[in-house]
């Protein structure tokens, strides 16, 4: 894989900007990482789950009295005593939806094939899985329902009969004049689009350990979620538990991409066996269980109108879309309204419409993944962009440079109130054209056709959201009390001169340490080895905010900012402390080489000394000042809240990527390989080039999987066909073709040092490949509608048509 980077000049820096060795590696490689499976805690006992096995029925009786007898065990919890022993969780959800009662185990009824419905608790997981196998239900099975057009039919089975409706929330979003659009229009474009079911498969699925001391009232919650403190309001309102009395603590966390966010059920669940059984209580996730029950991606089907002119410019969207967010709303409906933040994509049309329906359906619960919501939506226009220009006979890298927003109108104000922080994409266009060499491909392409072999070319450019508002989820209900981002960090220099950080985010492996310590170095002249960061996150020990953790592309930005105002105020501290000891102004101190230096006279402080003054020295501190040398910064963006139309900024920054694909298709197997990848991305000023390169490969590769392989299939029963990686195909490193990638640096118009987050690209590619799949078989006519390239499904589109190449 090679890279091309275009860099635009920097602010003076030693450590920002430059590929630094991750901090983190050494410990993970060598086997030295803390994961919640290393946990051992005296007395610890472990859990397992007797999961549905009908996608909708009623639970007559639950025996549970051999499980109980069988030896080893230690406590069993059935849905019964969770409904005398919980409240449902919270719902985000306007009436009716937010009537929804959902607890850790199923209550009355079963939603979902993989819904828990009995807990064991056992000396070891052995035992419990085996006496698992004792528990007897009686189901009587309901008629389920697994699409989404279809759960909101009149006739449909409900899935909740409190809600009565399997409708979540339906809203319209209406900008300009798109009737007026389509009467302008030379040609009015329709089609039906599926994006599907699919979700992330981190290396560590869900983990948790549940420890109740019963002397002290407390509960430690051990885990790999990515949002602990979301968590925190929906574990104490479910337990009926003090929030002041609830730890969260994280350690290294192996992946995430989203999914690992909405798994607090099974953290009420284990709290609730550690209280149970009198000890601390483990549960470790399985890969089929974590493929069936965990969380899933949302499912979208679109109908789509585009008007355009005959020259290809895109007049508007006109879209109604059907989400499938599965039998329970875990995060939901949130995705009803995140893919609002990049409503016209990279492109300046004016004129929209968006009818939204959220649906509950007989299926696994959706949360976040990687790209959450954007993606489906991105998709769509991708997808609606070389439709357009396949139906007007003009090249699709065409049709996207007219409609492109141009670098001169940034920062550009979408129809929803999105504000663009700044950004090239013609350019990025370009670059990435040129790296396939665009012209010489269509080219080959053409000689190739002429002998039966069909190359495709597919491009996509997409906008990569990040640092989210929370105010959004207003839009879904007014009375939902959250908005805006906050995130926190700490820093302090001890008596030994030493710098040590904490942060309120949690790392699934991004490099949160490495990054940190380069821009804390850059701000106190050290070096980033000299910057200790501690591990893990522990809401009884270190910094936080109720918004904190490692999600929306959110973590770099926020936690520079945070860092960026911890440092000012340590420095401003330790200025007056050196100004004090060598008898000069604090305003013309700076730090240098691991030294507070005066720019007057050249004289010079070490941090030591600074550091043994505040602590333990302070006799000799100035007059009236405190003790210590440690600052906490809490820092936000600033948002705003939807207006009467829902137009407001929902997030922070926005970087962008450029995809293309090259690909080979064999008509005969419907197969297809990649030739060629090609990426430009920009996320704005770099900290570290290197971790950002591979945050731009994985979230190729992630996207590589879900366009070619990845794809969560139910049969007619509701029974998932693919939960294990037997059937739920992740692609291996010779599935992941070689790229190359091109980088820019345009330097966002908002955010902390001009950086922005990256790393939810992952969507790019299901467009490309999509993109690319369709251009190989336009002499077969066939039209790609889903976001999933089967190439069985493939093969019977070539196979319908009955015509070959030439004939």
């Amino acid at each position: 894989m090679s890279t091309i980077t275009e860099q635009v000049p920097k602010e003076p820096s030693l450590w920002v900007g430059r590929p630094v060795k991750r901090k983190e590696d050494r410990r993970l490689l060598t086997g030295l990482g803390k994961f919640v499976d290393d946990l051992k805690l005296p007395g610890m006992a472990y859990a397992a789950f007797l999961r549905s096995p009908h996608a909708h029925a009623k639970i007559v009786k639950v025996d549970v009295t051999k499980a109980e007898e069988h030896p080893g065990v230690i406590c069993v919890l059935t849905g019964e005593e969770v409904a005398k022993l919980t409240d449902p969780f919270l719902q985000i959800s306007s009436a009716p939806a937010n009537k929804l009662k959902d607890y850790c185990l199923a209550v009355g009824r079963v939603s979902f094939v993989g819904e828990p419905v009995v807990a064991v608790v056992a000396e070891t997981r052995a035992i419990a899985e085996d006496a698992i196998e004792d528990v007897e239900v009686d189901y009587e099975a309901l008629e389920h329902v697994l699409e989404a057009k279809e759960a909101i039919k009149s006739g449909s089975p409900v899935i909740h009969e409190e809600v009565g409706s399997n409708l979540v929330w339906k809203g319209t979003w209406d900008y300009g004049d798109i009737d007026g659009a389509i009467k302008q229009a030379d040609k009015v474009v329709k089609k039906s689009l599926h994006f599907h079911r699919f979700s992330s498969t981190p290396i560590e699925n869900n983990a948790v350990v549940s420890q109740f001391d019963r002397a002290t009232g407390f509960l430690s919650i051990y885990c790999n979620n990515q949002m602990p403190m979301f968590c925190v309001p929906w574990i104490s309102f479910a337990l009926k538990f003090p929030s002041n009395k609830i730890r969260m603590v994280t350690g290294d966390t192996g992946g995430g991409f989203g999914t690992k966010i909405i798994s607090y059920p099974y953290m009420v669940l284990t709290s609730l066996l550690a209280m149970k059984a009198g000890r601390p209580v483990k549960w470790i996730e399985e890969r089929s269980e974590h493929l069936q029950a965990a969380n899933h991606g949302n499912e979208r089907t679109f109908e789509v109108e585009i008007p355009v002119k005959k020259d290809g410019t895109i007049l508007g969207l006109n879209v109604k879309a059907w989400d499938d967010c599965g039998a329970f709303t875990r995060y939901e409906p949130a995705g009803a309204v995140i893919w609002a933040q990049v409503t016209p994509g990279c492109y300046h049309f004016k004129n929209f419409r968006m009818e939204f329906l959220q649906v509950m359906t007989n299926k696994c619960p959706v949360g976040p993944n990687r790209g959450y919501s954007r993606m489906q939506h991105l998709w769509m226009i991708e997808r609606s962009v070389d439709i357009v220009a396949r139906e007007l006979g003009l090249d699709p890298a065409a049709v996207r440079e007219k409609n492109l927003i141009r670098p001169g109108e940034m920062p550009y104000v979408t129809p929803s109130g999105g504000v663009y922080d700044g950004g090239d994409y013609p350019a990025a266009l370009r670059r990435t054209m040129e790296l396939i060499d665009y012209g010489e491909v269509r080219k080959r392409q053409a000689e190739a056709r002429k002998r039966g072999k069909l190359i495709g070319v597919g491009l996509a450019i997409v906008i990569d959201s990040g640092t989210n508002n929370f105010g959004q989820v207003r839009i879904v209900n007014p009375e939902n009390p959250f908005s805006g981002n906050s995130e926190a960090a700490r820093i302090s220099i001890d008596g030994l001169g030493q710098i040590q950080v904490a942060l309120g985010t949690v790392s699934q492996g991004q490099g949160h340490e490495t990054f940190a310590s380069q821009v804390v170095a850059d701000e106190f002249g050290v070096t980033p080895d000299q910057v200790a960061i501690v591990v893990g996150f522990d809401s009884a020990q270190g910094p936080y905010s109720h918004q904190s953790g490692a999600y929306a592309s959110r973590s770099a930005v926020m936690e520079t900012g945070a860092l960026l105002g911890a440092a000012e105020r340590v420095k401003s501290k330790a200025a007056k402390i050196a100004a004090h000891l060598m008898k000069t102004e604090a305003g013309s101190i700076e730090f240098k080489e691991g030294n507070a230096v005066d720019r007057t006279t050249g004289k010079k402080v070490p941090l030591w000394q600074i550091g043994n003054v505040a602590w333990v020295n302070n006799v000799l501190l100035p007059e009236g000042m405190e003790p210590g040398l440690v600052a906490t910064h809490f820092w936000k963006p600033n948002f705003g809240l939807p207006d009467e139309k829902w137009r407001h900024n929902q997030t922070l920054t926005y970087s962008y990527q450029c995809h293309a694909a090259v690909i080979e298709l064999d008509p005969e197997t419907g197969k297809f390989k990649i030739l060629n990848y090609a990426i430009s991305d920009d996320c704005g000023r770099q900290i570290n080039p290197m971790i950002v390169e591979g945050q731009v490969h994985g979230a190729a590769a992630h996207g590589i999987g879900a366009a070619m392989f990845e794809n969560f299939e139910y049969d007619s029963d509701g029974q998932l066909k693919s939960s294990t990686f037997v059937d739920y195909l992740v692609p291996t490193a010779l599935d992941i073709p070689a790229m190359v990638t091109s980088t820019m640096e345009t330097p966002s118009l908002f955010a902390p040092k001009g950086i922005r987050g990256v790393g939810e690209g992952g969507g790019v590619p299901l467009s490309a490949i999509a993109n690319a799949v369709e251009d190989a078989l336009t002499p077969y006519g066939v039209e790609i509608t889903d976001s999933h390239q089967n190439p069985q499904h493939i093969y019977q589109m070539i196979k319908r048509k009955g015509q070959r190449p030439g004939s």
